[in-house]
């Protein structure tokens, strides 16, 4: 049975054969491998591995996964797992070293993946048996019962790229290239001929490394002939903006943006893995797609359970057709997560590209953000949902990831409890996976200088500390026994909440916003109050949240008639049970065909009431 989480009442017209449902949520905890465990503070910016240090596979030890497991997550994403360009010297490990002219950071991008059939040698307690320990933290996650899910970054690799420990019979990226040219179907990459690459202008008195220095250091890096920088510059000499450290894949595309590969039929976007895999069986294909496919096969081989899938939309759908549909005939189950911008594409990514999940950034986040801020309405939550009706199971929820803004920042809203409401909607409004970054649950500000790139996210690109993350680890006893009283309250709010969400079954059935009915019929009930029911067969789920940091709210919420009916309730008076903290007693009156419930939020409060 496929992983695709599908509510039960699903009558999509352009899913004419949904698959069917899962009784449960998926809840995804991304984790950034090398600041998990690492308990150095000094936190000095550009500091390398031996000042600022950095965390191993082996801190994922069993206390701490037991820990994770805890908190109610059922995925974990361990985020710069493939090696990657780092400004650390390997050479004793046959590894060679990488310039930083090329490299963003000291401990580098994990976006600019250098080796895909190998692991970041940072991450290793001993480098040269790096693989082995991270096969041994895929076996220690499933001892946990939680799924591992790595990137894979198709649409560029590192400038630098270097596969050591390839499998038999696979070449480099670019190893084959005709490289006179700009472009041919089975080049790699693409070229600008006869030019060489340039290292791009600083700007903002930018110096690689900062203030130290490296014999690598030369504002020089040789590339002849010069490549396609990843984000799609044809330039010899990429902008500083641009992604300069990595070099953009050919999928087939000319540089007309014209198809040089077979189009997938529409007739395609209602079918299966299975017809597209058959499809994909007769067809000659650019070398790019086979050369990812083998990755991806490669990674499910040694234990992977799922992919995330970086800038999804800068590479061809017909090749996700062809990729998923060949990580589904080796592993139906597998979890295969896009980030995909583009709302005008969600659809073709999904149907026709075979993925399971999205971001669900544009709509969703962006919207629940500026509630947050304080300059949206709750109102534009159910329009929403209600957009992505057909592919609600379909759209990944989250409030912190590595590219986005800590909630805690100061640009963001400055503390992690405004979150809460929006945590509760996040995790409760669809059967769609929700998405936790690791120290969200104890409130990261993202404060720290690190070197390249400023404060409010935590750094991708530097050896840093954590700081709040930090203390739950507590020298590595994983038991939060540094938290302030606060952070602690926080993250018994999260373990509440994800526990209970992967437990219900209502959250994998049926949404009706009653949110309009009662800006229309309950005095005192505003747009910073959202409300809606959740259900099934066995749960019936009123979900009612404060939005204000500032307010209390009393009103006396109604239930319309039509969702009573619905729910065949008989009698006047039914108990309430409050799934969160179960403090308060609530009880729903029927009064002519209407439900009424007395409900009191204090601010930034929500209740998950279940009808008993």
């Amino acid at each position: 049975m496929s992983s695709v989480l599908f509510s039960c009442n699903e009558k999509s017209a352009s899913n004419k054969n949904p698959i069917p449902m899962k009784k449960k949520k998926a809840i995804v905890y991304q984790v950034f491998a090398r600041l998990f465990g690492n308990t150095n503070t000094t936190n000095k910016p550009w500091g390398t591995i031996e000042q600022n240090g950095v965390g191993k596979f082996a801190d994922f030890n069993d206390k701490a996964l037991s820990e994770i497991k805890n908190l109610g997550i059922t995925h974990i994403w361990y985020t710069g797992v493939p090696h990657h360009a780092v400004i650390n010297d390997y050479t004793a490990y046959g590894i060679s070293n990488d310039d930083p002219d090329v490299v963003k950071g000291r401990a580098g991008s994990p976006y600019a993946v250098k080796d895909y059939y190998n692991v970041n040698p940072d991450l290793a307690t001993n480098p040269a048996e790096r693989l082995e320990e991270f096969k041994a933290l895929i076996n220690r996650t499933h001892k946990h019962q939680m799924k591992v899910l790595i990137d894979i970054v198709p649409n560029h690799v590192a400038r630098k790229y270097e596969g050591l420990t390839n499998p038999e019979g696979v070449s480099d990226f670019g190893a084959n290239d005709n490289k006179s040219v700009e472009y041919a179907r089975d080049n790699n990459f693409y070229y600008i001929p006869n030019t060489e690459f340039e290292v791009p202008k600083w700007e903002n008195n930018y110096s690689p490394l900062g203030v130290d220095s490296n014999s690598l250091e030369d504002n020089k890096f040789k590339e002849i002939p010069a490549k396609w920088t990843g984000n799609g510059s044809r330039l010899p000499q990429p902008n500083f903006n641009d992604w300069y450290e990595t070099v953009k894949i050919n999928y087939g595309v000319r540089p007309d943006g014209s198809k040089d590969f077979e189009i997938l039929p529409d007739t395609y976007f209602q079918m299966g893995y299975q017809a597209h895999f058959e499809f994909w069986k007769t067809k000659d294909i650019p070398d790019s797609w086979i050369k990812f496919k083998d990755i991806a096969l490669y990674w499910l081989d040694l234990g992977v359970d799922g992919f995330r899938f970086d800038m999804a939309e800068m590479v061809p759908v017909e090749f996700w057709s062809f990729m998923n549909s060949s990580i589904k005939m080796k592993n139906p189950d597998a979890f295969l997560l896009a980030e995909v911008y583009n709302p005008q594409l969600y659809r073709d990514y999904i149907h026709k590209g075979k993925m399971d999940y999205l971001y669900d950034k544009v709509e969703l986040y962006d919207s629940i953000k500026h509630i947050m801020q304080g300059h949206g309405w709750t109102d534009h939550i159910p329009v929403v949902q209600k957009g992505m009706q057909d592919i609600e199971h379909h759209m990944l929820h989250f409030l912190e990831n590595h590219d986005e803004q800590r909630i805690a920042s100061l640009d963001f809203v400055g503390k992690a409890e405004i979150a809460k409401p929006a945590m509760v909607v996040s995790a409760t409004l669809s059967a769609s996976p929700t998405m936790v970054y690791f120290g969200q649950e104890v409130g990261e500000p993202g404060n720290e200088e690190a070197g390249f790139g400023s404060p409010t996210r935590t750094s991708i690109f530097d050896y840093i500390g954590v700081p709040n993350h930090q203390r739950w680890v507590n020298d590595k006893k994983f038991d939060g026994g540094q938290l302030s009283e606060s952070e602690k309250s926080l993250r018994d709010f999260y373990k509440r909440l994800l526990n209970f969400t992967i437990k219900s079954d209502a959250l994998m059935g049926d949404y009706q916003e009653i949110h309009f009915y009662n800006k229309e019929h309950t005095e005192n009930y505003d747009h910073r109050v959202l409300s809606y029911v959740r259900w099934s067969e066995n749960e019936k789920l009123v979900v009612v949240c404060n939005f204000d940091s500032n307010k209390n709210y009393d009103f006396e919420l109604k239930i319309p008639s039509d969702i009573i009916s619905k729910w065949q309730l008989s009698g006047e008076i039914h108990q309430l049970e409050e799934e969160l903290y179960g403090t308060k007693e609530y009880q729903l009156y029927i009064n002519e065909g209407v439900g009424k419930i007395q409900v009191s939020l204090q601010p930034l409060e929500s209740v998950i009431l279940n009808i008993q």
